[in-house]
């Protein structure tokens, strides 16, 4: 399942339909908004998305994470519009019949989401100014740190 909605995450309902009986573990990714940035107090967030193109992105990452690690079932959801501190921005879970499939997947989902998919990120600070923030970041893995 993916979606991009401009409504709360029901992270209850998606964990229901991703876990299955032949699943051995699901992994949950959920990204929230936090209360600061780079040391500035944020009071909320807004995303946009280039729908047709995200969301088409988001099935190929999907399909492909289910092809690379034999994964169960999938679920990637990302909000639009406002999100509040505290709230859910992205909710991504996956299931298999291993835990180690399942942590690579939702690593690879969540880091591949925030490099290819046009959704743009603006921040809402404290003393009133708004600045877009991009969703890529450089990725370290243990073997480079």
């Amino acid at each position: 399942m993916v979606k991009i909605t401009d409504s709360s995450i029901n992270i209850e309902k998606l964990l229901v339909q991703v876990t299955k009986p032949e699943s051995g573990a699901v992994n949950v990714f959920i990204g929230t908004t936090r209360n600061n940035s780079h040391g500035r107090k944020v009071t909320g967030l807004e995303y946009e998305a280039y729908l047709p193109m995200a969301l088409r992105t988001l099935e190929e990452l999907q399909q492909e994470a289910k092809n690379r690690w034999g994964l169960h079932d999938v679920a990637i959801v990302h909000r639009v519009g406002k999100v509040q501190v505290g709230e859910a921005s992205v909710f991504i879970a996956v299931s298999s019949a291993h835990r180690d499939e399942a942590y690579q997947a939702s690593r690879f989902l969540i880091d591949k989401l925030k490099q290819v998919v046009p959704i743009w990120k603006r921040e809402f600070f404290e003393d009133g100014t708004v600045e877009w923030s991009l969703q890529t970041h450089e990725q370290t893995t243990e073997t480079e740190a």
